[in-house]
């Protein structure tokens, strides 16, 4: 099932009004017309008659190649959904007592995912007595905040919420990311 992209608008003999006001091919004013006339004069100029702007008193419409309007439309509501796509959050797992190479191979993928603009959401989970230790989840969600921090900024403390502790990571942008290798560098220097 295919979604309409462009919303929909009147066409020539889809029209209700007695009266538009037209504009042409080329942005000028026509003037206020009865919509016969207007169709009259876009058959005679081969263009179709297109709604622009419907609840104008009277209606606004115009002479253009519908199809082509409507192709550009599309291709422009693409492009700003393409554009749109902001950083969905993805998340990592871990537990309080997570081995050191497996949190290293969590870190790497948080790294990618930071990367390709996600946010990653890093979670402890506690089972059983685990709870009664909540400083090694803040540890280990330390250690991933430290390891990330050159590509990622923190959005909050680490926070508690029933048996899961949670860190949300923001991607820096590539320019403020290079900046900071440029100032690390000097400082080395």
């Amino acid at each position: 099932m295919r979604r309409d992209i462009v919303k929909k608008v009147r066409v020539n003999r889809q029209i209700r009004a007695r009266e538009v006001r037209l504009i042409g091919e080329t942005g000028q004013q026509l003037g206020v017309l009865p919509v016969e006339r207007a169709m009259q004069i876009a058959d005679e100029r081969n263009f179709d008659l297109v709604e622009v702007s419907p609840t104008a008193v009277p209606p606004v419409c115009r002479l253009l190649d519908y199809g082509r309007f409507r192709y550009e439309q599309e291709k422009k509501e693409r492009k700003a959904r393409k554009s749109q796509r902001s950083g969905m959050l993805k998340e990592i797992r871990v537990r309080p007592r997570v081995q050191d190479r497996d949190l290293e191979t969590k870190i790497r993928v948080a790294r990618k995912l930071l990367e390709d603009g996600d946010k990653v959401r890093a979670f402890v989970v506690f089972r059983g007595r685990e709870i009664t230790h909540p400083e090694l989840g803040v540890r280990v969600l330390q250690k991933v905040a430290d390891d990330l921090k050159d590509i990622a900024a923190l959005d909050g403390a680490p926070s508690l919420n029933g048996r899961i502790m949670s860190l949300i990571l923001s991607p820096i942008s590539m320019r403020q990311t290079v900046e900071a290798k440029e100032r690390k560098v000097k400082e080395e220097v």
